[in-house]
């Protein structure tokens, strides 16, 4: 593999959607959870969407239950919860695994092409990747990294 627009990825509705239907965007990819400490980075996420999304701007979103159970509930009730707390509207997908031998391909690859404060594993809910126009990944960004903080990056790509 070797762009994000290789990959396909079940939606909330567990049905394949392929990358490519994203080519030419920008990127932020996130792993999320509802019941997290870092929770109200929804809140920043949905900021830089609602300011970008026109300037071809994307985030998505992969709810991820391996750290700690974090992320519980069905598509239906997390989506509820950020709907009703967050109003976010960028994409969200179905939950899947970051780490270890069930990792989605899209996480294993998106840790090997940028490694993190614990190498090549996610080290909590809400890490950021950050992909340029061509698929590639350009920036990784720590779970506690506030989302704000990735602006100017974002600037500089559109």
């Amino acid at each position: 593999m070797t762009s994000i627009y290789d990959f396909s990825v079940l939606n909330q509705n567990n049905q394949a959607t392929p990358l490519e239907g994203y080519r030419g965007k920008v990127l932020l990819i996130v792993n999320t959870a509802t019941g997290c400490g870092l929770t109200p980075q929804y809140q920043g996420l949905q900021e830089l969407y609602e300011r970008y999304q026109d300037q071809d701007f994307e985030i998505l979103d992969f709810p991820c239950n391996q750290f700690m159970g974090q992320a519980p509930g069905s598509a239906e009730e997390i989506n509820s919860f950020c709907s009703l707390h967050y109003q976010t509207t960028f994409p969200r997908f179905a939950k899947i695994k970051v780490n270890g031998k069930e990792a989605d391909p899209l996480y294993v690859w998106l840790k090997d092409q940028k490694s993190g404060p614990l190498g090549k594993r996610i080290e909590w809910n809400f890490a950021k990747f950050l992909i340029g126009r061509d698929g590639k990944v350009l920036e990784r960004f720590s779970s506690k990294t506030d989302p704000k903080t990735i602006q100017e990056f974002i600037q500089k790509l559109l």
